[in-house]
């Protein structure tokens, strides 16, 4: 009989409302502000460390432009995309997840797929990964997770065991631990490799009709990734593998691309899908909403100072330009309030008037002073005013809207038909993988689960992916030297 477990408390010892889930307009609607114990945990999680990135530490980044080749303006007024062959300038940054500022590029992790494009009308950014899914669904989860993924606190170690603790108790990871234990988890390069905005957006056009929207962003150079043993090998032939080989090829006049895509879902599809739309843990099958062209990404021109440009560059999903819009993706919604809330503390409170950070359009702020600030828009710094002071454009910059409703919950999204955590991996398992990279993934599982897992830890992972799919279970069963385990028996216990 296990010892009674201390209840979670806020930092002010108060208890803690859940561990799991958000406060939420309905099980499926948007996060409220007054969730005091999830902006607490946010925030705290946001301050862990000086100045390195908590997450994203290490990466690189280049300039380059983006040009819409297809039209778009049915779906969006977003001026950027209004017409075929306009260019917009942009800054990407890649990056790994959870590795650290010193760590080896070709290491098995998500990869960032950061990108801030300098429009007209302000920045927009789209802060995405290499993966069209994330681990979890909720940001109450989010720093409890990287923390999982980080080093021990004890020993500051890293440790295999930990990873796999959340994993199993967490069964929504388990379509992206599945993208991060194939190949896909250490490609070859940044150049060969997808980006994904992930989460679900609103576009709107200049009728006000509103559409549901994904990212992806095909590299034009084809996917290459890394076996496990050659990603090993680089790890010691040249630890920054990725950050040389994206600088090299600009350098060589080799300057890679990307065909930007968009899925298209009718905004009143959403309620009757047959899975959550603004889960971050699923993909919407192309079969469903197929890829639409919007336009190509190229970077062709290399940063002249890393720190300046590449340390200080701040990504945040808030920065949405007239057309583009949230949805309720809890995650995302939490990504609004933590991204800029961390560049506040890491890079300083006027993150937004150094070069990399700037618009390319006038800045009319009421915002003032604050450490480092340089610019000054003069007075009237008060709104309203009779001096002659900016005034909002309630119409063109009026933010994207939906109709809520619901008691205020925390808890998981009302099930839909095919909600069920373990049905899309199951699907990339059965629909996706070829049989070398189904191999290939049986073997990078019991690779890392060979470094320190204990035989309950074992036996809770076999459980895990057998709950994938059985021949996955039996097969990292096999190569573990373990009996395979009926789903269910232990994980999650």
């Amino acid at each position: 009989m296990s010892e009674k477990r201390p209840a979670t408390t806020t930092d002010a010892g108060i208890p803690a409302p859940s561990d799991d889930h958000s406060l939420s307009v309905g099980p499926n609607g948007p996060l409220l502000l007054q969730d005091h114990y999830l902006i607490q945990k946010m925030a705290q999680f946001n301050r862990e460390r000086v100045p390195e990135r908590v997450v994203h530490a290490k990466g690189g980044a280049a300039h380059g432009h983006f040009e819409v080749t297809d039209e778009v303006t049915r779906w969006t007024k977003a001026a950027f995309l209004g017409q075929v062959g306009k260019r917009t300038p942009v800054f990407l940054r890649f990056s790994s997840v959870a590795g650290e500022l010193g760590s080896a590029d070709s290491q098995r992790d998500p990869r960032g797929f950061a990108i801030k494009f300098y429009t007209e009308d302000g920045n927009y950014d789209l802060v995405g990964n290499n993966t069209p899914v994330f681990f979890i669904r909720d940001p109450q989860k989010f720093s409890d997770f990287i923390h999982s993924q980080k080093r021990r606190a004890d020993t500051n170690l890293r440790d295999h065991n930990m990873q796999w603790d959340f994993w199993t108790l967490t069964p929504a990871s388990a379509h992206q631990v599945t993208f991060l234990m194939s190949d896909r988890g250490t490609p070859r390069s940044w150049r060969t490799m997808n980006g994904y905005g992930s989460h679900t957006f609103m576009w709107v056009n200049r009728g006000g009709e509103r559409f549901w929207i994904k990212y992806t962003f095909k590299t034009d150079q084809g996917i290459e990734n890394f076996t496990d043993a050659e990603a090993g090998a680089m790890v010691a032939e040249d630890p920054d593998h990725h950050i040389r080989d994206l600088s090299t090829n600009i350098q060589n006049g080799n300057p890679p691309s990307w065909t930007m895509f968009v899925q298209v879902m009718n905004f009143d599809d959403a309620p009757g899908y047959r899975f959550n739309p603004f889960d971050l843990t699923k993909v919407w099958p192309h079969g469903d909403y197929p890829l639409i062209e919007v336009g190509r990404l190229v970077l062709d021109r290399n940063p002249e100072n890393y720190f300046a440009e590449v340390e200080q560059a701040a990504f945040e999903p808030a920065n949405m330009v007239p057309g583009i819009g949230p949805s309720p993706d809890k995650m995302l919604q939490g990504r609004l309030f933590s991204y800029p809330d961390t560049h506040r503390y890491r890079i300083g409170a006027n993150y937004l008037q150094l070069p990399i950070n700037r618009p390319l359009n006038q800045v009319n702020s009421y915002n003032k002073d604050g450490a480092m600030r340089y610019q000054s828009h003069g007075d009237p710094v008060y709104a309203p005013n009779s001096a002659g002071g900016p005034h909002a454009d309630t119409e063109y910059g009026a933010e994207p809207s939906y109709q809520v409703s619901g008691e205020m919950v925390r808890t998981a999204s009302v099930l839909h038909r095919d909600d069920d955590d373990f049905v899309q991996p199951r699907a990339l398992w059965e629909k996706v993988l070829s049989p070398v990279d189904r191999e290939h993934l049986i073997g990078n599982i019991a690779g890392h689960m060979s470094k320190g897992l204990t035989p309950e830890m074992v036996t809770r992972v076999i459980a895990y992916w057998t709950a994938v799919h059985p021949d996955l279970g039996a097969g990292v069963a096999r190569a573990v030297n373990r009996a395979p385990q009926p789903v269910g028996s232990s994980a999650g216990s």
